[in-house]
């Protein structure tokens, strides 16, 4: 995998987990906080831990983050800071960037000003919790586009034995079968066969809308 350069601005809980996770692929990684003791707290974890103050310009630049391939902004309930630091890194022509929203509105402004990518995890997080409650047997959700969502599930009962092609999903319920991946094996099947019969230990990868994908799951 070829490894990237990233940068992370706002070292609170999602901003340290950012930087934990990228820190395993073993990306190059600038994290930037105006807190000594969140600071602290990554320097072991990427390859820069910096100390100052991301709501100048002057000083982005000079950390070089113009040259990052992506940036992530997490300032907390400082919406304020968000923006302007957004503003700086379109400036400096960062390709990606990635803000955390502390609301609707403060979204629709972030884009505005330069983010490719606005993010809720509160809202995201509270939307996958609530749809493992009524959809036991989705593992993740990803919603695509309006309406249309990417599933990883496991299969229910009425799977179990039966091949795609007696399932009709494509048919019945507009939903596609795009990869299956066997847990016990770790062999992973893209574009799988009609004829593959469901294990109760495959992992579905489904595309479609959202309620024909309920509906598929459904008895």
């Amino acid at each position: 995998m070829k490894k990237s350069r990233f940068c992370v601005i706002g070292l609170g809980h999602f901003g340290y987990h950012i930087v934990a996770t990228l820190s395993e692929e073993k990306h190059e990684i600038v994290a930037i906080d105006n807190d000594k003791d969140k600071v602290q707290a990554v320097k072991d974890l990427c390859s820069y831990a910096i100390l100052g103050d991301a709501a100048n310009k002057a000083f982005l630049e000079a950390q070089g983050v113009g040259e990052m391939d992506a940036a992530v902004v997490s300032t907390g309930d400082r919406s304020h800071l968000a923006t302007l630091i957004t503003l700086y890194l379109k400036e400096l022509k960062v390709p990606r960037i990635i803000v955390k929203a502390v609301s609707e509105d403060h979204g629709r402004i972030l884009e505005r000003v330069g983010a490719t990518e606005v993010i809720f995890p509160e809202k995201d997080m509270a939307h996958k919790v609530a749809r493992s409650l009524w959809s036991p047997n989705v593992l993740d959700f990803i919603p695509l586009a309006e309406e249309y969502a990417l599933s990883e599930t496991e299969p229910p009962k009425h799977f179990i034995g039966k091949t795609l092609v007696e399932l009709e999903l494509r048919k019945k319920h507009h939903v596609t079968v795009i990869a299956i991946k066997d847990v016990l094996t770790d062999q992973f099947i893209a574009a799988p066969p009609p004829d593959h019969r469901i294990k109760d230990s495959d992992v579905l990868i489904l595309i479609g809308k959202t309620e024909d994908v309920d509906k598929a799951l459904a008895r």
